[in-house]
């Protein structure tokens, strides 16, 4: 099935789902992939400067691993084209109105916005009322 284009069809089944767990970004200037598959990431991601890591606080803290801030994960439900327009803009507009950092990860499915771990609810609340 191919993902939603249309930006009005897309905010209004946004369905915006906040996962339970918190989530830290840690960066390592390299790693192989058996301890990439140790540490279990949601996400990958090289640079020039090195591997991106998001990983489960709770792994980061029992592993000694620096980070700097926690994050909450918020996915859009929505089956987004990766060719659609506009829907980064919208959440990330509105988003920016109430004063909340949004790290978004595009993936083929649905998209992630990690945001702050105190304002999460916070984001929530505003990421649906693009739905209304």
């Amino acid at each position: 099935m191919a993902g939603i284009k249309d930006l009005d069809i897309l905010l209004s089944n946004i369905e915006p789902i906040l996962d339970e767990r918190d989530f830290v970004f840690c960066s390592f200037p390299s790693l192989d992939w058996e301890q990439i598959s140790e540490l279990a990431p949601i996400g990958i991601f090289h640079e020039k400067e090195g591997i991106t890591l998001i990983i489960d606080q709770e792994d980061a803290v029992n592993r000694n691993i620096d980070y700097q801030s926690v994050y909450k994960l918020i996915t859009l439900n929505v089956h987004s084209s990766l060719d659609a327009v506009g829907l980064t803009a919208a959440f990330s507009t509105k988003l920016a109105e109430k004063n909340i950092s949004a790290n978004v990860v595009a993936a083929y499915y649905h998209d992630h916005i990690f945001v702050p771990r105190g304002k999460a609810e916070q984001a929530l609340s505003a990421i649906l009322e693009l739905q209304k």
